[in-house]
């Protein structure tokens, strides 16, 4: 009787221990990663980027702020936000208390579905089976379902405005370094929901400034196409949360849209129409409040050190 019992037994602790560790210490055990691009113009300095990325605030979230503040240590060029900063619609404040010591730095900003919507309880098994077959976006519409709360999100870009920080939301902006560099954006909407915008931004990069760089919260291929195939260096992303329940030794099961699992964080490259960029998916620092959980992935912060190539 004790060997019948003991095998399921045996499962149920081991899975139990794992929910613990993903619950408990992983989803707070805040990393940065250090990343080297080479996508700088011959003579041009090092640039050092901070890419914050899919924060998902949540109200009482202490450590998190306090780690979010402590990156100002780094003392980076400039910031980049790549959005999904909100899982509560009391999380504003928060969140601008978290960055309040980045937002020194020049920095931009787009938003993901999460910054203008609230979140959903969903089953996870259901939310899993969606990505697996490939069923991404939310019903292909703009807005992600009838009757879900917004978020204040205004607020948000409010403050981000004030503190200089470039709005991308389907638009270009510069920014101009304290040594007199300057460095331009094109952005788009979350693609995630369908508020991407290729066409009021198409062109490729604009003349005159030091170094021209994509940014987009969701990494789906449609985008990342458009931007390699107008030449732009480097693509920077979220959304994906690095798959957030990986497999040790194997990585990823689903990124939450239709980029490859092999690609769902960290630097990679991306080939359009004979061109090839860089593109960095932030594996993000949060998780949405319903499913608070991470395995093998642990929440991160990149510093992106942007080189001239070596030859």
């Amino acid at each position: 009787m004790r060997a019948r019992y003991a095998v399921p037994l045996g499962i149920t602790a081991v899975g139990a221990a794992g929910l613990a560790y993903a619950a408990g210490f992983e989803v707070r055990s805040f990393r940065l990663r250090r990343v080297t691009v080479p996508v700088l113009p011959r003579g041009m300095r090092p640039l050092r980027v901070l890419q914050v990325s899919d924060i998902h605030m949540v109200s009482g979230q202490r450590k998190k702020q306090r780690w979010l503040q402590s990156l100002a240590g780094l003392r980076p060029d400039f910031v980049v936000n790549t959005g999904d900063n909100l899982s509560d619609k009391e999380g504003v404040p928060e969140v601008l208390d978290a960055l309040g010591p980045l937002m020194e730095f020049p920095g931009a900003y787009v938003f993901g579905s999460n910054d203008y919507y609230a979140p959903r309880l969903r089953n996870p098994a259901r939310y899993l089976l969606e990505k697996a077959t490939g069923q991404h976006g939310l019903n292909g519409r703009n807005d992600p379902a009838v009757g879900v709360e917004r978020n204040p999100w205004e607020g948000m870009r409010d403050a981000f405005d004030a503190a200089g920080w470039v709005g991308l939301s389907n638009t270009r902006g510069r920014l101009k370094l304290g040594d007199g560099l300057e460095i331009a954006f094109t952005g788009l909407d979350d693609p995630h929901i369908r508020r991407d915008r290729y066409a009021q931004v198409a062109g490729g990069p604009e003349s005159g400034a030091d170094l021209s760089l994509a940014v987009v919260h969701a990494p789906y291929l449609r985008v990342l196409d458009a931007f390699t195939a107008d030449r732009y260096p480097l693509v920077l992303a979220g959304h994906t949360h690095g798959g957030q329940l990986c497999v040790p030794f194997y990585g990823a099961l689903v990124t939450n849209c239709d980029l490859d699992t092999a690609r769902v964080k960290g630097l990679s490259t991306h080939t359009a129409e004979g061109h090839t960029a860089y593109l960095h998916v932030s594996a993000g620092c949060g998780t949405n409040r319903y499913t608070p959980v991470r395995f093998a992935c642990p929440p991160e912060a990149t510093l992106l050190t942007l080189v001239p190539p070596r030859h």
